[in-house]
């Protein structure tokens, strides 16, 4: 094996288009595009209009095994299948989430794919692009202050300090912040009160912002939103403030969704990105409707597993903005099956049959989930060069006795013509086979039945408990008018259950519930499930370690 390049060595010999030429691949003119130096640009609302009446392609989603240590690559395997895509003939792109700094001086990494199928300029990408999440947290943290303004000067809308719900935003890990009081010092400083800090991606406003079907929507959602309730527990929404106008105004231009390119000089679209953990894990609404009218192919993603992002995406994304997917991708990796099948991270090392064909237990899992969304599936084994062929059989052969197709596709290092049989089966898949979408449950079933339902279809689980203030809370939000919602459940990737040490595809367990929070104006319910975190912390040794400037003011150690 030849000496092995860095995401970050390969992003940096990558050659180039200049955005203009990658916009004519998809009929986008020049004068639609707001450029950002030559590599990256937005396409602005007059186009955005223009092309809403052509016809639809067709919509893959691209989901994954639950996540482990030794990485999946769902978003690589996204990349590689657009280019295989394009490779093969197709007018194809993609749409995927902008990265959270959190993850990319933490422990994660980046949003940007890997090896030879990554969307360029990568480093750009990975920290600022264009400045969307910056958007997005002003914007969240206006409200913030709007709301704490109110209450300083005479609090006319009764706001009960101990009842405000919405907290302030930082697009960082940064555990200190999780629980904080304000308003000290004084009477000139507002009333004293505890709050805290979320991450950019679990704002409302990041989900609102993703699933808004335009300007219009957007604001409607904003004015929508519950931030607390009076002392009477009656819910206060944001356009009793009048403060939607200019909340929206501070998203104006990030809400135009961002043009980038593959390796490959393909069209991909970035835009959005909520954790699939800890919030709905899809690219917005916006990004996904621009490339169905502008490629025949649409290649997205979901964060992280399929009973997260995927689930989501479905009875969510797709419930909310009408969309109906036409097959899935489901991804995996022979030495995350390994994990899944026992193996330690630092055993990974050796062909281990035994234990892939153990870990396929998790692999069948998301399959069946997936097949009860009416969705048709194949499954694509991410290449990595020390894989076996005896591996790999044993999960073609796993896959087969389940009537899946699975394919191997090496685009982390062959690009485009590695994911080439991927992209052929895709393709065929969606032209053939008729997609039959369906949502898990309906609008009316009652939120704690929902939640119930997930667990026990999707998770395997025996049941979800909770305390009675909890229960109390889903019959609240019924009295409250907003029943019909679907749910956003928040809850570890790493396992079916809510212990991330629990992997394979454990049953019987129960799914403790936590918190429950409305989100009125992104029009769901997030249930906060056993110890996850909407503020994550770094690990003992974050990545920001080995990132830095070169001598000729290089970005450097960024993966």
């Amino acid at each position: 094996m030849d000496t092995i390049l860095s995401d970050l060595e390969i992003a940096n010999k990558a050659s180039k288009k200049h955005i203009n030429d990658i916009a004519k691949l998809v009929d986008i003119p020049e004068d639609a595009l707001i450029v950002f130096g030559n590599d990256k640009a937005k396409i602005n609302y007059d186009f955005l209009d223009q092309c809403k009446t052509n016809k639809d392609g067709k919509l893959i989603l691209v989901t994954a095994i639950s996540p482990t240590p030794a990485g999946e690559g769902k978003t690589t395997t996204s990349v590689g299948l657009v280019d295989g895509l394009c490779h093969i003939g197709k007018k194809a792109m993609i749409c995927l989430r902008e990265p959270s700094l959190g993850p990319c001086f933490g422990m994660k990494g980046g949003a940007a794919g890997g090896g030879y199928a990554q969307v360029v300029p990568m480093t750009d990408i990975n920290l600022h692009f264009t400045g969307d999440f910056h958007a997005i947290g002003a914007a969240h943290n206006l409200l913030s202050a709007l709301i704490d303004n109110h209450i300083h000067w005479e609090n006319s809308l009764n706001i009960d300090p101990r009842r405000i719900t919405w907290k302030r935003v930082v697009d960082m890990n940064d555990r200190s912040l999780r629980d904080i009081t304000c308003g000290l010092g004084g009477t000139g400083n507002g009333i004293p009160r505890q709050s805290g800090f979320d991450i950019t991606v679990a704002s409302e406003i990041m989900a609102i912002f993703c699933l808004a079907s335009d300007l219009e929507d957007l604001e409607k959602r904003i004015g929508n939103i519950v931030f607390g309730y009076t002392r009477k527990q009656e819910p206060i929404k944001v356009s009793q403030l009048n403060a939607q106008g200019a909340v929206t105004a501070l998203l104006r231009d990030a809400f135009q969704p961002n043009l980038v390119q593959t390796l490959e000089n393909n069209p991909a679209l970035m835009h959005g990105g909520p954790f699939a953990n800890i919030a709905h894990g899809c690219n917005s609404v916006m990004a996904t409707k621009t490339a169905l009218k502008l490629a025949d192919y649409v290649v997205t993603e979901a964060g992280f597993g399929a009973d997260l992002g995927a689930e989501k995406f479905f009875d969510i994304k797709c419930r909310k903005a009408g969309l109906s997917p036409d097959a899935v991708v489901l991804v995996a990796t022979t030495k995350a099956l390994k994990m899944h099948g026992g193996v330690k991270k630092e055993d990974l090392k050796g062909e281990n049959v035994e234990a892939i064909t153990k870990g396929c237990e998790n692999l069948a899992r998301h399959i069946s989930n997936i097949e009860k969304f009416g969705v048709p599936v194949a499954v694509a084994i991410n290449e990595y060069y020390t894989d076996t062929e005896s591996e790999h059989q044993a999960i073609i052969d796993f896959c087969s006795a389940l009537g899946v197709a699975c394919k191997i596709s090496s685009h982390w290092l062959n690009g485009g013509p590695g994911a080439a049989d991927l992209a052929k089966h895709v393709a065929d898949l969606v032209d053939t086979q008729k997609s039959s979408f369906k949502t898990l449950y309906s609008d009316d079933m009652p939120l704690w039945d929902k939640t119930k339902h997930i667990a026990k279809t999707i998770y395997g689980a025996a049941d979800i408990i909770a305390d009675k203030k909890v229960r109390q809370k889903f019959l609240k939000l019924e009295e409250d008018g907003f029943g019909k919602y679907p749910i956003c459940m928040a809850k570890t990737q790493y396992s079916f259950s809510t212990d991330p040490l629990l992997m394979g595809a454990p049953s019987g367990h129960d799914v403790p519930i936590r918190e429950v929070r409305l989100s009125a104006g992104a029009e769901f319910i997030v249930v906060v499930c056993g110890e996850i975190m909407t503020m994550p912390g770094l690990p003992r040794k974050p990545a920001s370690e080995a990132i830095g400037i070169d001598k000729d003011k290089n970005i450097e150690g960024l993966f």
